[in-house]
């Protein structure tokens, strides 16, 4: 909205300093600024209106220490994070651009199932929410709308340029030879020749085989990191801290990616349009940072699903938007292992049980970080450590841009 106005008021009032909206570093800066504003101001006005609704958390009870003292707290302040991460989008970015419609669609539409599953938690008084298979049909719902919009859409495309062409600082586009291509392109990490093309996954096959498999890929990815964030969201911080870990590496990914300098001197993909998804990102961390002044040990409100399924699911539609989809087991390597932590203990649990009669367990609790608190390691320790490993695991994901 910011941009639209101030680049009028520049062109046909030559206004002073109106020309800094121009820069997506100034309108990042500014959507992280005004994200951390909303979430640390209106965080606590929300957890006032919970707690005098008694909009609180239902605790299961698991045997794990200090589990009950966090029955009652407020949930599903995942609302605050959506509006922190939305009204600094709308305020700064170039909200035409096909990418921050999309994804703020995806938001939305995470977001309401999130809603629709705490609602039932919390005011129909049942323990199981949503059931799992409307969730999953809200899923492939999104993947269907981010597939089909990805493929078709005009405004996707990744832009090709001619071998032997310098691209350096003060260029002149209008100088280049290029092609602006759409393509079902992504990128393989750690490779030497770093594309990889999913329409060789049909062998030769017609256009619509690629579309199916395409789409099929995009669904597998968004229901696999937004199932992935809902499960880590189980100790304080936890999910929004690594949360905000990724989100960086992101917008670091999404600016190298929309920069035709970068991409060239990286040997990447150049995908015109996606630079402007840094705003949103410098909102989202801004809104996981800013929810961390509450949700820390020992957190004053929970995100609920509200907020962690449309944590995953924005994660999982830039990185494919951004065509880094195949980065995602290291990028969101906690949520990979948090899945897989689940998926071996049912496993186990059902072999062994078939196999002996009674079901035996790899972890003492399921997902991961329910076994360290077993091992009696603080909450807190649990947390940070698994933040420690997530920055790790960011840094890798960025030294593959150069790694091959």
């Amino acid at each position: 909205m910011f941009y639209y106005l101030f680049s009028y008021l520049d062109r046909e009032f030559d206004l002073m300093g109106a020309g800094v909206f121009q820069y997506i570093s100034f309108r990042a800066s500014m959507a992280a600024l005004l994200s951390l504003m909303i979430t640390i101001i209106f965080g606590k006005m929300l957890i006032n209106f919970l707690m005098r609704k008694q909009i609180g958390e239902s605790i299961r009870s698991l045997g794990l220490k200090g589990q009950e003292e966090k029955a009652g707290t407020p949930t599903m302040g995942g609302i605050i994070i959506i509006l922190a991460i939305i009204l600094p989008t709308i305020f700064f970015a170039r909200i035409m651009n096909t990418y921050i419609i999309l994804i703020l669609m995806a938001t939305l539409w995470m977001g309401l199932i999130g809603f629709i599953d705490d609602y039932i938690k919390v005011f129909k008084k049942n323990k199981e929410g949503l059931r799992g298979r409307f969730k999953i049909v809200g899923q492939i719902g999104l993947g269907l709308l981010v597939g089909l919009t990805l493929y078709f859409s005009d405004n996707v495309v990744i832009r090709e340029f001619e071998e032997g062409q310098r691209i350096e600082s003060g260029l002149n586009m209008s100088e280049l030879k290029y092609e602006d291509v759409k393509s079902t392109k992504t990128t393989i990490p750690l490779t030497k020749h770093n594309e990889f093309d999913y329409s060789t996954l049909t062998f030769g096959g017609p256009d619509w085989m690629t579309m199916v498999v395409y789409v099929l890929i995009v669904i597998l990815v968004i229901m696999a990191v937004s199932n992935g964030a809902n499960i880590t969201d189980g100790l304080d911080g936890l999910a929004a801290g690594t949360s905000a870990i990724i989100g960086i590496a992101l917008a670091l990914l999404a600016y190298v990616s929309g920069n035709v300098i970068f991409s060239d001197y990286l040997d990447i993909m150049y995908i015109p349009g996606s630079s402007e998804l840094v705003i949103f990102l410098s909102a989202f961390v801004g809104a996981c940072v800013g929810f961390l002044w509450y949700n820390a040990y020992p957190a004053q409100v929970f995100m609920g699903d509200t907020g962690s399924l449309s944590l995953g699911a924005i994660i999982a539609v830039l990185a494919i938007t951004l065509r880094k989809e195949l980065l995602i087991p290291v990028l969101c390597g906690i949520f990979l292992l948090e899945n897989l932590s689940v998926i071996i203990q049912v496993f186990w649990f059902k072999y062994t049980k078939r196999k002996y009669g009674e079901g035996r367990r790899v972890f003492l609790m399921s997902p991961i970080h329910h076994h360290y608190q077993k091992k009696n390691i603080h909450e807190a320790k649990i947390v940070t450590r698994f933040w420690t490993v997530g920055i790790l695991l960011a840094i890798i994901s960025l030294v593959t841009l150069k790694l091959r």
